[in-house]
């Protein structure tokens, strides 16, 4: 990749998570962010609602956390958008220019911090993937079976690429996260309409332009266009548990293993000569040390391999509540004491994808994991399979969904002060700095 001077750049940092695309491990609610966001505005009224997410939005990045990328000499930040934040569903087509103060105040800190900024469209309409993240209250990617679901989003990204034509400090528009198109037939012609519309009106910015399959699958790509970057999620097994090296769901894992995977996700772009972007990755972390020792060697081996092959990268997550990120909430904030007991039975329902499990809930899965078993065997829904598609239907919206009023009811009755206190408990200064991933991610650490 190369800027407009022509000077070659390699793009490290962060994804911003949490911001103008909430997801429910980061901010820690339940369940999906546009049911979250009706429980609030039911709860709070429209006045109230509207102070608590403006004031939301104007803490999350302030400038002391460009100014924190820049002191580790990481130089991106990619800023995943949901569509509902410049669209209503009731008004299609219609953008609602407001909005884009946040994004514009995001774009502005960085670049003053000379940090490039990539635009990732997160939430689609319709949801492109099956799952909480692209904002889906259901198990269905609607957005591929509706035409209309299909022009509104490209709409939006002529609207943006209109706003931001200009701006040299956006690298560049990752045009759609993690697709996951059951057919894999409409993924790759859907992004030739995308790269016409937009580039009629913006021809300089890179397209960054994800695999099928959660990012994955580049099967059906059948041309390299000029000016875009092809971009793999390169989530390593071992990050999220098992020994290292060692086995993790039947399979033994070791620095070379995980470098083998990547390059097989990375195929497409090795055997056209073209960049690599790793969009998402990272390890989860326990708080136990010597578990987290093996997810740190994760992630210096991933680091490595991208050093050895040149690749950009930007590691999944800037801010959250203690999970991933280099930067966790504090849990004196007004915040994290409103929520503490609501975190501990979110996670003791195993109601979170990322991040929780179902071992107090076993009672319910494994009946109906051993009926569809003996009953469906042939059963396998896609993406992820028969074990995976009954822990989304009965933990992640079933469960989430029913703990969504508990959530919502926290806030009743709470004023404009301990609102704005409650918001502002996502600004800089309550965050806790993870020292060890940070001398890892500055190379301070090998």
């Amino acid at each position: 990749m190369v800027n407009q001077k022509g000077d070659t750049v390699c793009l490290r940092g962060f994804g911003l998570g949490g911001m103008l695309h909430m997801e429910n491990f980061i901010d820690g609610y339940a369940s999906n962010e546009e049911t979250m966001r009706e429980g609030l505005r039911a709860v709070l009224g429209e006045k109230k609602y509207n102070l608590y997410f403006d004031t939301f939005l104007k803490s999350y990045f302030t400038e002391p956390d460009a100014a924190y990328i820049q002191h580790l000499g990481l130089n991106l930040v990619r800023i995943p958008i949901n569509y509902h934040l410049f669209e209503d569903d009731m008004n299609p087509g219609v953008i609602k220019e407001g909005a884009f103060a946040y994004l514009d105040s995001v774009i502005a800190r960085c670049a003053r911090h000379h940090i490039y900024t990539i635009i990732d469209l997160h939430a689609l309409p319709g949801a492109q993937n099956q799952h909480w993240h692209s904002d889906n209250p259901t198990h269905v990617a609607s957005f591929w079976i509706h035409k209309e679901f299909q022009d509104r989003a490209l709409h939006l990204w002529e609207v943006i690429a209109q706003r931001y034509v200009n701006e040299p400090w956006v690298a560049g528009y990752d045009l759609i996260n993690e697709p996951a198109e059951p057919t894999g037939e409409k993924l790759f012609p859907y992004y030739k309409r995308l790269r016409d519309a937009i580039r009629k009106i913006d021809a300089n910015h890179i397209l960054f332009l994800e695999g099928d399959s959660y990012a994955a699958d580049f099967s059906k790509f059948t041309e390299v266009w000029d000016n875009v970057v092809y971009a793999n999620h390169d989530y390593a097994s071992p990050g999220f548990g098992g020994e290292y090296p060692g086995y993790n769901n039947n399979r033994y894992y070791t620095r070379d293993t995980i470098e083998k995977d990547f390059l097989a996700k990375s195929q497409f772009m090795i055997s056209h000569h073209a960049p690599i972007w790793v969009g998402e990755f990272g390890p989860v972390y326990t708080g136990d040390p010597q578990k987290d020792e093996v997810r740190y060697q994760v992630l210096k081996d991933q680091l490595a391999y991208y050093h050895k092959y040149k690749v950009s990268w930007c590691i999944w997550l800037y801010k959250d509540l203690g999970l991933q990120a280099i930067m966790y909430q504090d849990k004196s904030t007004p915040y994290r004491k409103l929520i503490s007991k609501f975190l501990a039975r979110k996670d003791s329902l195993g109601a979170d994808a990322w991040g929780s499990n179902d071992k107090n809930i076993r009672q319910v899965i494994d009946p109906l994991e051993q009926l569809f078993a003996k009953e469906f065997p042939a059963y396998n829904p896609y993406p992820k399979g028969q074990k995976r598609e009954i822990a989304l239907l009965v933990r992640h919206i079933l469960i989430a969904d029913a703990l969504v009023p508990e959530y919502c009811n926290l806030f009743k009755g709470l004023s404009d002060e301990q609102l704005t206190a409650l918001a502002q408990s996502f600004g800089f200064k309550n965050y806790v700095k993870r020292t060890r991933l940070e001398n890892i991610l500055t190379g301070r650490e090998k």
